[in-house]
């Protein structure tokens, strides 16, 4: 048997372990308290072997090309005021765009979302795609920018719930981005805010990679609801935040995610 229809039986059979994905979140003023930690945690819970570093002005590893050649997908996490993050962030813009159009994978959640767009933000989204708030569109289900659960209509692309549509799910929410600009069948729609059809979360090539983008915090953690006396009526779950990161890490092919998990080089 040749090695590598060796190495596929062997996986197959769960005796190699899967190749480990390399993932850099920011951390630092531009992110909330616990936000990056929560998005760890969504990594490391999923069915990848992840590997978490933090990047930041206060840590060890700082966000550059040379640091980002070493990761398969870079991470931002919710914060601040979008113009504050963005003063913060801005000098990254051309290193974060090579990243991904090298074949890196961009997630964003909540602000992080809000920063793929184009005013002002990295311009990872295709023309005519951009990102706005979704308390402000009409029908909204949450309208202010209080921390509370919001129901999203998910369309899950990987795992066991493959090719469903399950609706009416909540989620942690504050003040979460709506994607605009994407027609009501367009494949690279993820998921859609049940009160309206927002966007809530997309999926679009930037180059030879892929930009994940979130509006709600599927990554919220028990604390966070605690924090601020927030109940979810589904209970807090991880699975759309896993379908996520597995969606996103995959990339579509011919509008469904590919069959295999993509280890970059």
């Amino acid at each position: 048997m040749h090695i590598h229809m060796l190495q596929t039986a062997l996986l197959a059979a769960g005796t190699l372990a899967a190749p480990q994905t390399r993932a850099l979140i920011y951390r630092g003023p531009a992110a909330c308290d616990g936000c990056p930690e929560a998005i760890a945690h969504l990594l490391q819970t999923s069915n990848r072997k992840v590997k978490v570093t933090f990047a930041g002005p206060d840590e060890e590893t700082k966000i550059n090309a040379d640091t980002l050649s070493n990761f398969d997908l870079y991470a931002q996490a919710g914060g601040p005021d979008l113009d504050d993050a963005w003063e913060e962030l801005k000098s990254f813009t051309k290193v974060i765009q090579e990243f991904v159009s090298n074949g890196g994978r961009y997630l964003g959640f909540c602000l992080g979302a809000y920063l793929a767009g184009h005013s002002p933000g990295f311009q990872l989204l295709p023309h005519g795609i951009d990102v706005d708030s979704e308390i402000e569109q009409p029908k909204s289900q949450v309208k202010s920018a209080k921390d509370t659960v919001t129901q999203v209509d998910w369309r899950f692309t990987t795992g066991p719930n493959a090719g469903q549509t399950q609706n009416s799910r909540w989620l942690y929410f504050q003040e979460g981005a709506v994607v605009t600009g994407l027609n009501r069948s367009d494949e690279r729609v993820l998921a859609r805010y049940s009160s309206n059809g927002d966007v809530a979360a997309t999926l679009t090539p930037f180059g030879k990679g892929w930009v994940g983008l979130v509006g709600p915090h599927p990554e919220a953690t028990k604390d966070w609801y605690s924090e601020y006396h927030i109940k979810n009526p589904d209970g807090i779950k991880f699975d759309i935040g896993h379908d996520f990161v597995e969606a996103t890490m995959r990339g579509f092919d011919n509008g469904h995610c590919s069959a295999e998990g993509t280890e970059l080089q």
